[in-house]
């Protein structure tokens, strides 16, 4: 007979008159904590008992209520919080841009949330036009209607929705359709400034405290709260030629996106992406959530007979630029000899053109539809994975093919991405 094992787990009880001692020692504990904030003099304003947004996010799943919600004026009201923290042991803190965390981690329960869109959005475009400083508590969609239609100039690498705020993204990675050129945020961006968990006001890059700086990029908020980012600017485009094609096999559908994504700079599109979708006429997550233009619409005659349960769409786009504007047949020719690579089902493309702001605005649309409708407000479970190549196949036929086949009520996005950016 081979030895047996046995763990126990062995749980405190607690008595009913403990709990109540706990839940009393709890309340004292809150009630120390406010009086020595309420001797810190903020600049910006504090709400107490807080019921409202600071208390779940966008994801709907979790709620938690903290004790107060600071809305700072400046980076020195933020810094005045975070000594504060750093002194309690058990005082928890969370930076909260815009709201769309998913599971809880823009949450401070019996803590304080930091609501960083309460300063005023600071966009300052650099004497040579190659940056912008930009405030942690701007939106994306901010920085680029300032830098586009003042400057002409953009960042290089975005989100898909840009209702997110810079410090937000650049806490997490920043990844779209961009990111196989250029990297995701986080690699375009020259210096920050950051709160540390000491509260103090630090300015960090590759080469000035450079740990901090790449412990706060991607780091979730667990190193620092960033008040300012230098943006990486570049010319603006004036408009997109914005294309969508459909496989219904997945090998062609991955290579075709690796294709793209590996040819050399300048000798691709300028965005690539692609989605999973259904075999179905469900309008939310079949054939209609493809088509561009409402009048081409998805003929699904054309899908072939083998088809799965799910279909693949590959969505790219080509920028405009004033010259190009009056050689529209140079842009088509480049388009053509990069489809013209490509293995999808030649019947099912669509295409339009639009301006570059609307072609980056494009989720907000879809944002305003989701309000009107109410759906906007209901939970958002949502899941970013990396996956490697030898295992995408896998993940195909295990997760989209069965688990998911029936789709999830909103988009099964695909980036093709490359390790080296």
């Amino acid at each position: 007979m081979s030895p047996a094992t046995m763990i126990a787990f062995i749980e405190r009880f607690l008595h009913e008159n403990d709990v109540d001692s706990i839940q009393e020692l709890e309340a004292k504990e809150e009630d120390d904590i406010l009086v020595l904030f309420r001797g810190m003099e903020l600049q910006g304003t504090v709400e107490y008992g807080f019921h409202g947004s600071a208390s779940k996010d966008f994801g709907g799943m979790q709620s938690s209520k903290p004790l107060a919600v600071i809305r700072p004026a400046d980076r020195e009201d933020v810094a005045k919080v975070i000594r504060l923290a750093s002194r309690l042991e058990h005082l928890t803190v969370a930076a909260r841009g815009n709201g769309h965390s998913v599971n809880g981690q823009a949450m401070a329960h019996r803590g304080f949330v930091v609501d960083m869109k309460s300063m005023d959005p600071i966009i300052e475009v650099g004497p040579t036009g190659t940056y912008a400083d930009v405030s942690g508590g701007t939106l994306w969609e901010e920085v680029l209607k300032r830098c586009v239609l003042s400057h002409g100039l953009a960042p290089r690498s975005w989100t898909d929705y840009l209702g997110l705020t810079v410090g937000g993204t650049l806490s997490n990675a920043g990844v779209s359709g961009q990111t196989f050129i250029y990297g995701p945020q986080t690699e375009n961006v020259t210096e920050l400034e950051v709160v540390t968990g000491k509260g103090d006001v630090t300015v960090c890059s590759r080469s000035q405290n450079s740990e901090l700086f790449f412990s706060v990029l991607g780091g979730l908020g667990q190193f620092g709260i960033i008040t300012r980012a230098r943006v990486l600017l570049q010319p603006a485009p004036n408009k997109v030629r914005w294309i969508r094609v459909v496989y219904s096999e997945f090998s062609e559908f991955s290579r075709d996106a690796e294709l793209l994504v590996t040819q050399s700079e300048g000798d691709s599109f300028d965005y690539v992406e692609g989605f999973v979708f259904v075999n179905s006429d469900d309008p939310v997550n079949g054939w209609p959530s493809v088509p561009l233009d409402a009048n081409h619409p998805f003929d699904s005659t054309r899908i072939p007979r083998n088809a799965g349960p799910v279909l693949y769409c590959l969505e790219v786009a080509l920028h405009h630029t004033k010259e190009s504007d009056d050689r529209r047949c140079t842009v088509g020719i480049r388009v053509e000899r990069l489809l013209g690579q490509l293995g999808f089902c030649k019947d099912l493309r669509f295409e339009v053109d639009l301006s570059y702001l609307d072609f980056l605005l494009r989720v907000k649309r879809a944002e305003e539809e989701a309000k009107a409708s109410g759906i906007w407000e209901a939970p958002h479970p949502w899941l970013n994975i990396f996956v490697s190549k030898r295992d995408i196949a896998d993940f195909d036929r295990v997760v989209f093919k069965n688990i998911l086949k029936h789709g999830v009520g909103g988009p099964m996005l695909v980036y093709p991405l490359l390790r080296s950016k």
